[in-house]
């Protein structure tokens, strides 16, 4: 089996699962394990065994290890980073505190404010000056800066950030600073923000180093244990992390800026839609993935994902913006919510259902998991209702009870509201779908979308349970659950491409424009690029892709146009104002007609071609045949337990159909068919809904 195929593992780690797909040549194995919070490291060795033992191979086989995670993320949003100081230019102590002074809800009087991550007790300042333009105006006081290190020693700080006014202009301060600082500590984490995030916007610069400053000890020392115990097992091939743009790049790049890796899961999650959309022609997709913790819906216009340069953390309003931490790295542009199988459902003081954004993770997990937990999950609803078995629950590896299930509703939902246990389960289930369907809608609008002209593509292990529901609150009526979806986002890594973007602030205007200066920049950054790419991509070839963020002269935001990949002459800006001016005009109707025009920063993108899969050829359909089972189902409408036919997935050919209510169940998952909806298998082995005539 094994010789001369080429061996690829894939691992994500979620907030209650740890996903495993191992690729030896055409042949894909997978498996689904408890995430181990205190040690992630461990769950990953343990599922790697596991599956590597399904193949028969050893973990010295494996020539290529991407690995994703949310961990980053986690410990933004649970606070469990390094304590964490921030050194300024005197007079921005309080950049993390001013923002940029607009408020996400302009008429709460009582708004929350996310808390930075380094206090104010913790934000120095040193004298030092440097000008827009990169000119010195104020020397860094180097004895200022060493004098902070006793301090900093005395309160036993763990990471410091250092943002300085304009770094990305001229980055000689910060460097010399953090230079200082290692010398007087040597072992500490130094994140210079001219490094991890070299452009304008102060707020957003300084976020963005002290979020990585503030994980950084944190995925170091994880990445290191992981090396490690790689080696310790023989491990001889290259590792890779999933960025959160849709790339992988090296360990030591992790290591270094690890703000990249916070949504490098779902990022894998969006891959993995894409890929589905380009093989089944469906050019426009509404990506579902409902894990255990939460749910990411992100929108794909021609087998593209969305991309922006800024991503909020620890959102205080779950779909305003301005409520979170902002983070400026290229990231897949998506709308995540605490709605999990593990979200816990209560009843609040107003006797409503309410589900999430707190949940029940691996430790302990769902009540029905039968390891202390004694509050109901969404598990614990389908369960409840009859749309999970028990018994083969993630290939039968975790046996649930539904008991405990039942207990657990009725006891935190049911009896505070007078309601069954089936009817508390159905609630919850509705409530959560609900939740989801309007992170959808919201998602779409500010896109200027309908989002039931969109083909829902569902996975992870809890989203196939759910989206037909949430396809019937949205208007969508085609829905699509891929092969592998219950670790969906880890085969997406299989498809990433080893990619790294560098984005660079240097503002010019198109009527005064130094050919040769941004040639020469956008070539040093071509080298840096290509340089963190081009040792992973193994002779493999490597493309760029060069963009400049333009805007009117004055205007507070910028829109991206592509440039050629050559040094750029007088003779283009003619093209470059064209360019731009239609992409205004899509948005905005019309342009300004001799309107002045800027340039703010500029990106570079260097990339291996993602991995792209065949098309898939229609099957003729054609009854499934005898189901293998049934499952008693409480139809919360009709408010009666029905029986209705269980399938299994891998006994259904290319071309059957079913007609719901039924339940295809799976080893990592199973796909709950509502009344609503026909299905059938398609020739690539998806299970496809379509919406019955009415």
């Amino acid at each position: 089996m094994l010789e001369g195929a080429e061996v690829r593992l894939a691992v994500d780690i979620g907030g209650t699962f740890t996903d495993i797909v191992l690729d030896v040549g055409e042949v894909r194995k997978t498996r689904k394990v408890l995430t181990t919070p205190q040690r992630p490291e461990q769950a990953v060795l343990d599922g790697m065994r596991l599956i590597l033992t399904d193949a028969r191979a050893h973990i010295s086989d494996i020539d290529v290890f991407i690995h994703g995670t949310t961990l980053a993320t986690n410990a933004i949003i649970e606070r469990r980073g390094a304590k964490t100081a921030l050194i300024a230019t005197d007079g921005f102590r309080d950049v993390l505190d001013i923002g940029t002074e607009s408020r996400y809800d302009q008429y709460d009087l009582t708004i929350d404010k996310p808390k930075p991550l380094a206090p104010r007790s913790l934000r120095f300042t040193v004298p030092e000056r440097i000008d827009a333009h990169g000119a010195v105006r104020l020397p860094l006081d180097e004895a200022a800066v060493r004098a902070l290190a006793p301090k900093l020693r005395e309160l036993k700080v763990e990471s410091v950030a250092i943002a300085f006014l304009h770094s990305y202009a001229n980055p000689d301060h910060e460097r010399r600073a953090a230079a200082i600082i290692a010398e007087e500590m040597p072992g500490i984490s130094v994140t210079v923000s001219s490094a991890v995030c070299p452009e304008i916007r102060e707020y957003e610069r300084t976020s963005t180093a002290v979020a990585n400053a503030y994980v950084q000890p944190l995925i170091d020392g994880y990445l290191a244990r992981m090396a490690d115990a790689l080696q310790v097992e023989q491990f001889r091939g290259a590792i890779y992390l999933v960025t959160s743009g849709g790339g992988v790049t090296s360990i030591e790049t992790a290591r270094r800026f690890p703000v990249r890796l916070v949504e490098s899961g779902p990022a894998g999650g969006a891959i993995f839609s894409a890929q589905i959309a380009a093989r089944l022609g469906e050019s426009k997709v509404l990506s579902f993935d409902m894990g255990g913790t939460t749910a990411k819906i992100c929108l794909i216009e021609k087998y593209q994902p969305e991309t922006s340069r800024v991503f909020e953390v620890d959102r205080a309003a779950r779909f305003l913006k301005g409520s979170g931490l902002p983070v400026r790295i290229p990231v897949i542009e998506m709308v995540e919510i605490g709605a999990g199988g593990g979200s816990i459902a209560h009843v609040d003081a107003m006797k409503r259902v309410t589900v999430g954004p707190e949940s029940a993770s691996s430790e302990p997990g769902p009540a029905c998991y039968g390891r202390g937990g004694e509050r109901p999950a969404v598990t614990d609803a389908d369960v409840a209702l009859g749309m999970i078995d028990p018994d083969a629950f993630a290939g039968g590896t975790i046996k649930l009870d539904p008991e405990l299930s039942k207990q657990a509703l009725l006891s935190n939902v049911g009896e505070p509201l007078g309601l069954s246990a089936e009817t508390a389960a159905y609630a919850v289930h509705e409530v959560v779908c609900e939740n989801m369907a309007s992170a959808a809608r919201v998602h779409a609008v500010e896109r200027g979308e309908i989002v039931g002209q969109h083909t829902l593509i569902a996975f992870g292990g809890a989203a196939p349970l759910h989206a037909a529901r949430v396809a019937e609150k949205i208007g969508v009526s085609r829905v699509i659950v891929p092969s592998n979806a219950g670790v969906g986002s880890a085969v997406g890594f299989l498809a990433a491409p080893i990619a790294y973007e560098l984005v660079r602030s240097r503002h010019v205007r198109l009527d005064d424009f130094d050919t040769a200066a941004v040639s020469d920049l956008l070539e040093e950054m071509v080298t840096e690029a290509r340089a963190l790419v081009e040792p992973g991509a193994a002779g493999a070839p490597v493309r760029e892709r060069r963009a400049a963020f333009m805007r009117y002269v004055g205007q507070g935001h910028e829109i991206t146009v592509e440039l050629p990949n050559r040094s750029l002459t007088t003779a283009d800006l003619a093209g470059l104002r064209q360019k731009f001016e239609a992409d205004y005009s899509a948005m905005f109707e019309r342009p300004i007609p001799g309107a002045a025009i800027e340039v703010l920063s500029w990106s570079v993108l260097a990339t291996t071609e993602a991995r792209n899969p065949p098309k898939v050829a229609a099957v003729a359909r054609k009854p499934a045949g005898k189901a293998s089972g049934s499952r008693k189902f409480f139809d919360g409408r009709a408010g009666e337990v029905i029986e209705i036919p269980l399938y299994r997935r891998e006994d259904m050919a290319p071309g059957a159909t079913i007609a719901g209510p039924a339940v295809i169940a799976e080893d990592e998952t199973s796909t709950f068919v509502s009344t609503s909806f026909d299905a059938h298998i398609d020739g690539a082995g998806s299970i496809v809904m379509e919406r019955k005539a009415a």
